[in-house]
């Protein structure tokens, strides 16, 4: 995977990195998604269903983060901040879809008592997850800082809200696991729905401000 002949060798190297980095993140969180929902439909265990759910927006993101790279190789650089834009839209829209099939899942629930029959799964994963999510975010941070890329480090905050997502379904598996308590898988996928919000409207809020800025990426970086 050449990247643009025309970059610096360290730029080059760093777009590298960050190609690779959502490679990884794709194949992971689709490995992890169709292994959580099945779980989470299989154990009627909401929060592990909406756990899976956002690891296929992680994909998204991910998908979102390498198509813009491919396309930076190959244009100007005045036109890098379109790409960066759309890759930032893609990745709040996913994160709003999800808090809406969650609110939508996790009333359902609370009205009806549901109950999940098992939430070792969701103890599992949860662990794996938070240790390999937390070597992305680092990774991911470095390389969108040295870049001065806004999506990279919305994407290593996606990932980050996968983290936190990673700590309620553990909490919530547990504390269901040991006390039998019902809601507790509900009140966890609800807790779910904050950090989607959250991270959509930071996704959007950086698109909007590469739009003002017209392509000077360093000020959204800043902020961050």
């Amino acid at each position: 995977m050449r990247l643009k002949a025309g970059l610096p060798n360290t730029a080059n190297k760093l777009w590298r990195t960050a190609l690779w980095l959502a490679l990884f993140t794709i194949l992971y969180n689709l490995a992890e998604g169709l292994i959580s929902v099945y779980f989470g439909a299989q154990d009627e265990a909401l929060t592990l269903f909406g756990f899976g759910v956002d690891s296929f927006i992680e994909v998204m993101s991910g998908v979102g983060i390498l198509a813009m790279v491919l396309r930076i190789r190959q244009a100007a650089e005045g036109q890098r901040s379109r790409f960066e834009r759309t890759a930032l839209r893609i990745t709040g829209t996913s994160f709003y879809i999800l808090a809406a099939g969650l609110a939508a899942s996790a009333l359902y629930a609370l009205f009806n008592a549901h109950r999940p029959e098992t939430t070792v799964p969701g103890l599992i994963i949860s662990i794996i997850s938070i240790a390999i999510m937390w070597a992305l975010v680092l990774a991911k941070r470095k390389v969108g800082r040295a870049l001065h890329s806004s999506p990279i480090l919305a994407d290593a905050n996606c990932t980050m809200a996968c983290i936190y997502m990673s700590l309620v379904l553990l909490v919530s598996s547990f504390i269901y696991q040991v006390t039998g308590f019902g809601f507790a898988d509900s009140l966890g996928a609800l807790g779910l729905i904050y950090f989607s919000v959250s991270e959509g409207k930071e996704a959007f809020a950086k698109a909007a401000g590469l739009e003002c800025c017209c392509g000077d990426e360093a000020g959204a970086v800043d902020h961050e």
